[in-house]
């Protein structure tokens, strides 16, 4: 049975599907069978694709998001998902707010995964200028390669 995994930041049309993006990369590439999807706290971007720049930096990267598209995180992503990760502190104490009692999935901050980065947030690149895309996709690649190594 294939391990479950949900990338969790503000808007999921940023972070959250560059981390899905890289950990499914990662793990096609080393045939670990994992279920990757990504989710928002806020609803504000429900339904649309990704941010361009989110777009472009997962091609050139080799990992295209143009299918995908922003949802809210829903009270039963807490029993359907194995793993619920949040890209930063402040998504990780809204999502803890959020969880059920009766929720069964492991939450916790991305970059705990990644030696030497605990406790720190996936920069949010939003607001920032097309390189700070490249910054995320190097954090997220980087963590997904370790959370992959980690999983099973």
């Amino acid at each position: 049975m294939a391990i479950s995994v949900l990338f969790v930041c503000m808007g999921n049309i940023c972070r959250s599907p560059l981390a899905e993006a890289a950990l499914r990369q990662e793990c096609g590439r080393i045939g670990k069978n994992v279920i990757v999807d990504s989710a928002a706290t806020h609803d504000w971007h429900n339904g649309q694709p990704a941010d361009d720049r989110a777009q472009a930096v997962a091609l050139r990267n080799g990992a295209p998001i143009d299918h995908l598209r922003a949802r809210a995180v829903r009270t039963s992503d807490f029993r359907d998902f194995d793993h619920i990760i949040a890209l930063d502190n402040d998504n990780l104490s809204h999502l803890k707010s959020m969880e059920p009692s009766d929720g069964t999935a492991v939450l916790s901050l991305f970059l705990n995964h990644l030696d030497g980065r605990t406790g720190e947030d996936v920069a949010d690149p939003y607001y920032e200028t097309d390189d700070a895309f490249d910054t995320t996709w190097a954090d997220v690649a980087a963590g997904a390669k370790a959370l992959a190594a980690r999983l099973g």
